[in-house]
Parts: C-alpha cells; structure tokens; sequence
C-alpha cells in the first residue's frame, strides 16, 4: 500500500473540543458534576424528549433502558440480527428471551410485520435499530406494540441527529438508546445516553445507572437514620459518564449539525458513483426520512464480496462489514439459535460492505475510495 489506510469511520475532534475537556479538567468536578447535567439537558433538547440519562456506552444505555422497562426472566424481547450484538445481549443479560425477527431487505431495518409475527404473550418490548442512521418506521411499530400492549425502543446508536418527518429520532419511541463511541455521530470517547417522554421510565433508568441508590427522603424507608443516608431498593450498576467526557460530548453536540450535513454529501457523492452498477445496491432512503448517515452499506454480490473486501484493504481502504447476524455468534448457537431463521438480514449481511463514512473525509479522500471501490468490483471475479 502506497497510500496511508483510509478508516471506515473516525472521530472528529478540533481545538474548542480540546479546550471544553481541559476546562472540565480543571473545575472542582471530574464526574457527577455540573457538566453532566448540562450535556444530558442539551441531549434531551436535540432528541425533543423532557429525559435524558446519560451512561458509559451505547451498551449501558441499552441495559439501563432494558432495566428501567422492567425487562427479565420469562420476558421476551423481539428485535433484529442485524445489528451489533449488544442489542441483544444486553436484554439477555437480564434473563429475557431474546427473538429474533427479520429485517426489510431493501433498508435492512426490522420489519415491523415480522416483528408482530413473533409477538407471544410473553413479548415485553420490541428493539428496532435505526441501521446505517435510517430511522425506524416509529408509525408502524407504534401501531404495533400499542395494540399489544409493549413497549417500543428504538436502538438509536447510529442516529442522533436523524429526523423522521420532521420529528428528531429520541422522540419517537418509548425509551431510545445512543452510543457515543467515537465512530458514532458524534463522540464522548466512550459514552451514551437513554432518553423518553416518560418520567417514570427516565427515574427507573436513572437509579439503575447509579447503583439504584435512593437519596430523596421523600421514597427512603428508613429516612430518619441521618443526613448522610441513602438507600438500595433495587440492584443497579455504576454507569454514570465522567464530567470530562460530558464536557466533551456537549460541545460535539454543538457541531452535530455541521458533521450531519457532510455525511450527506458523503453519502450523496457515493450513490452518484455507485448507482447503476450491476449487481450493486446503494443505501435506501425511505420517504420522510432524514438520517444522519453513520455508515454507507454498499452491498455487492455475495459471491464477489470477501474479494471486494480484501481488494480494498489492500488498496488501504479501511472497510467493515455490518453486522454479522447476532444469532451467528458462538453465544447464542450455543442457546440453540440457529442460522437460516432470518434469510432476509443473512442475505444482507453476506453482501454488505461499510464504505469510509465519517465528517473528516475530503472530497478527495472520497474519490480515493470510488476508484477503489471500482477497481475492487472489476477485478473480483
């Protein structure tokens, strides 16, 4: 390789980012401090829902708001495999069923019809993820797991910043997950968030992310024992985010607009070049949609795809393949899953590639990674 391996994602930090987590290093606070409660406010704003908690990782989020529907042994969970596999973990981890559900294959989004499919009387929830940045279709899934009495959450790790008819994705479901890796829209190093309209949910989530410690006297059973006192009425886990990675996140959330607006034309200039290609697949984007593009999953022929693959690793392209079916990993075999049960999300998933897609990318860098791309298709036989 001649040419310095080009990323499939990267965090954009500039001088004000620096200068926010240098600022947070030298207040009193380092964690449980005032930033915290200024990011979660900017987070609730930007997601047009009254709650915002912020945690550790898109992963804690997506535990926090599993815990705080009440979700454990003898529940079910439907959601899709197509997706990282902490969607579905994480509701495991808590003694739920998970059931898989297939996805649409144009979007590979669940499908809200094969989602209603698995429902049994032992469904809690239903998880769409908003893949590549797409948001579910909330109006389907909303008509869904109303009539049967459910919960909709949305695991939006790739999305904020995402509208769907005008509505900001945070609003949309019952309880919605964010991830903060660097990677993602935006950055908190390592971080993420759980926001909904529902206040009851916003306070289960916020005393699972803080060990379930009670301090208001008011809901104390015990609140005479002293001024210092608090209480565990139930287990949670310390998943609170820093002050200093909030200071950052705050000001990232500041420039979302601006990296929103270059994932466009990210995405824009590739289906210009792409579209048309035999055997190729550009990303879809439904109608009312308007994503914050978190990846480009180009998707060629399955046969040719572990070579296009190499080609452009070799090239010094740095491609990812998004996701390997959740129910192919060793855990869940291992449950007694097996493969085949959603062809539609495997079908995807052996054609996708996950083309370089972050803010920092020049047009040249772009180009870089159409003649690539381009070269990897013609020579993969």
């Amino acid at each position: 390789m001649s040419e310095q391996m080009l990323p499939y994602g990267r965090q954009s930090i500039d001088e004000s980012d620096i200068e926010a987590v240098v600022g947070a290093l030298g207040s009193d606070w380092l964690t449980t401090g005032p930033e915290v409660d200024k990011f979660e406010a900017a987070i609730a704003l930007r997601a047009g829902a009254p709650h915002a908690i912020s945690v550790t990782s898109g992963t804690a989020a997506l535990h926090v708001a599993y815990a705080a529907a009440g979700i454990g042994a003898g529940d079910e969970v439907v959601t899709t495999p197509l997706t990282f596999v902490a969607t579905a973990a994480a509701a495991a981890l808590l003694g739920a069923k998970v059931v898989f559900a297939d996805v649409d294959p144009a979007t590979g989004i669940l499908d809200p019809q094969a989602a209603e499919a698995a429902v049994t009387e032992r469904t809690a929830a239903i998880t769409a993820v908003d893949y590549a940045g797409v948001p579910a279709d909330d109006a389907a899934f909303r008509d869904v797991t109303t009539r049967r009495g459910l919960l909709y959450i949305e695991d939006a790790a790739h999305s904020i910043g995402s509208l769907l008819h005008g509505r900001p994705v945070g609003s949309l479901a019952d309880l919605t997950t964010y991830s903060f890796f660097p990677t993602k829209n935006l950055t908190t190093a390592e971080g993420g968030a759980v926001v909904t309209s529902d206040e009851s949910l916003a306070t289960r989530a916020r005393a699972f992310k803080n060990h379930g410690l009670v301090r208001d006297r008011s809901a104390q059973r015990y609140p005479d024992e002293g001024p210092w006192h608090q209480e565990v009425h139930s287990f949670g886990l310390n998943y609170r985010l820093p002050d200093v990675l909030a200071a950052l996140g705050r000001n990232q959330l500041e420039r979302l607009d601006d990296f929103v607006a270059r994932r466009s034309e990210v995405k824009d200039l590739y289906d210009a070049a792409f579209i048309g290609i035999d055997g190729v697949d550009v990303p879809v984007l439904p109608a009312g949609a308007a994503p914050a593009w978190h990846l480009y999953p180009l998707r060629v022929p399955a046969e040719r795809r572990r070579q296009v693959f190499e080609s452009l690793r070799e090239q010094g392209i740095g491609v990812q393949v998004n996701y390997i079916p959740a129910y192919w990993h060793p855990v869940f075999e291992d449950l007694g899953y097996t493969r085949g049960q959603c062809p539609n999300a495997e079908d995807y998933y052996r054609r996708e590639i996950s083309l370089p897609m972050f803010p920092g990318l020049t047009d040249g860098d772009v180009e870089r990674v159409i003649a690539a791309t381009r070269t990897a298709l013609t020579t993969a036989r």
